[in-house]
């Protein structure tokens, strides 16, 4: 079970250090994620990782090491699920340490099944099967129970240019070739002096990733002429958010922003965008509010994120509006968050009286249709709205049609004030690099953002101030291999791999 250079370092580590040498690993290669933005630290981690799996001599050994890994990385990563808890800490506040370990533990299931997996490929493949099931793992966690694909391990390169690769292969297929690339350095480790051509092979896998994404980087594209944008941040707590004495001061003040004069000379903006849930009130009672945005913001169009009820459900919308007031599109919310906007198996945690912690009606929010594209008018063409959680998942941009631009609104006060905002931005560059599109991100708290189709952050209002931000839409990429392909091409890469990877050649009995 062991690969060749078996007693080498790693083999000769004590049981008993084995889980907290894997947690450590984890941890290591969480510090890629932001705020953090350590891709040189996490990479070692991810070969750490490797060699620990190339010393398991059981199946349980190969669980334990991937489960470990998963757990300090998760958890790590995740730390930022504690701050919904605390909102209400008087009542809810008890299950913030159950949701994170339950969270980092769950999640870590699937990288202790890849691991579990690719102990039984043949020996010198060991290592080679890891990447393969490792990536395939990540691919189902983006999927499975709805996904969550928050903090995907092929993120550990936002900080630098080989992130533009998911504009080719996808987030996944990044995913895969950091793996790959780790499996290679760890199996020159392994080998010693027998190492040399997986250890040239990582190197230029590496080489690669680093060169090549510095070429993909599109260069800066010319402003000049193009129209201008207003994003809205009111900077409303999560625990001062609903209370009825500061209501009516966030409204005021994300009004005054709409009505306020242009930034740097700039011509009257042609859209404002208000965040997720900035109306206190159902759409079906908002024309009096509506009347007011939409005559702060006139000439221009408005974008605001509101609830509204239809036949018993609620959702989660935002709404375009224009002086009126005329309400000339609703998009609901698809892709909502488990535990948090709905609760599977509602009857059996209402026994504990657990209920989604960012609903504001019983039974939970519905789920919108799916993506469609809102019709800003012709100097701005058609955005793909995109509410708070949906700009996590890939998948959830292959809309109706392409758009000219994404259209982020969010209430990222959920998340406290260090790393979750961070992730969350970091997270809609990558959708942005991945479609070549601009991103238009206003957030409640921040970080509210103008991004552009490289996924550079042009210009932003930093986390926790209230203001607003002018400035000019930048135009769209031509269309990326991954807009056009999707991760189809990475289900079957992996499908192949994995069978390269098992395949056994069959011995014949004479």
């Amino acid at each position: 079970m062991v690969p060749d250079s078996a007693g080498a370092g790693p083999d000769r580590l004590p049981r008993w250090a084995r889980l907290p040498l894997a947690i450590l690993a984890g941890a290591l290669m969480g510090l890629g994620q932001a705020p953090y933005d350590l891709p040189w630290l996490a990479f070692p981690g991810l070969v750490g990782a490797f060699l620990l799996f190339s010393t398991a001599r059981s199946p349980l050994y190969a669980v334990g090491a991937g489960w470990g890994v998963g757990l300090g990385y998760f958890g790590l990563v995740l730390g930022w699920v504690i701050e919904p808890f605390q909102v209400d800490a008087a009542t809810t506040g008890w299950m913030a340490p159950f949701a994170l370990f339950g969270l980092a533990g769950g999640l870590a299931l699937f990288w202790a099944l890849a691991f579990w997996g690719a102990v039984h490929a043949p020996g010198r493949r060991r290592l080679f099967a890891l990447a393969v099931c490792w990536a395939a793992a990540e691919l189902a966690r983006a999927y499975v129970f709805t996904g969550f694909a928050w903090a995907m391990l092929g993120y550990l390169w936002a900080p630098v240019a080989a992130i533009q690769w998911v504009s080719v292969i996808g987030p996944h297929g990044l995913t895969f070739v950091t793996l790959a690339t780790a499996a290679l350095v760890a199996a020159a480790l392994r080998r010693g002096r027998r190492g040399l051509w997986p250890g040239l092979a990582g190197g230029g896998l590496l080489a690669a990733l680093l060169a090549g994404g510095a070429a993909l980087v599109p260069p800066l594209q010319d402003l000049g002429g193009r129209p201008v944008v207003r994003l809205i941040q009111p900077n409303a707590p999560q625990h001062q958010k609903w209370d009825r004495a500061f209501v009516p001061i966030f409204f005021e003040r994300q009004v005054d922003f709409t009505a306020a004069p242009s930034q740097d000379g700039l011509p009257r903006p042609v859209l404002t965008v208000w965040p997720e849930t900035a109306l206190p009130m159902l759409l079906n009672h908002a024309d009096e509010a509506l009347g007011i945005v939409t005559d702060a913001g006139f000439p221009g169009k408005v974008v605001v994120g509101i609830q509204r009820e239809e036949d018993g459900g609620y959702f989660n919308s935002l709404v375009l509006a224009e002086q009126g007031p005329r309400v000339l599109q609703v998009y609901d919310k698809h892709h909502l968050v488990p535990f948090g906007e709905y609760m599977p198996a509602a009857e059996l945690f209402e026994r504990w009286n657990i209920i989604g912690l960012a609903q504001r009606a019983a039974g939970g929010y519905t789920p919108g249709p799916g993506p469609q594209l809102l019709d800003l008018g012709p100097e701005l063409g058609q955005a793909l709205p995109l509410i708070c959680y949906e700009a996590v998942f890939p998948q959830d941009l292959r809309g109706p049609g392409r758009p000219a631009l994404l259209l982020q609104i969010t209430n990222d006060a959920w998340f406290g004030t260090f790393s979750g905002p961070y992730q969350h931005l970091a997270q809609a560059r990558i959708r942005a690099i991945e479609q070549g599109l601009p991103l238009l991100r206003a957030a409640n708290t921040g970080v509210s953002a103008v991004i552009d189709g490289a996924g550079r952050v042009l210009d932003e209002l930093p986390l926790g101030e209230a203001g607003y931000l002018d400035t000019r839409l930048p135009p769209p990429l031509p269309p990326t291999p991954y807009s056009r392909m999707g991760d189809l091409p990475a289900w079957g890469l992996f499908l192949l791999l994995g069978l390269a990877a098992f395949w056994r050649r069959r011995r014949v009995s004479h």
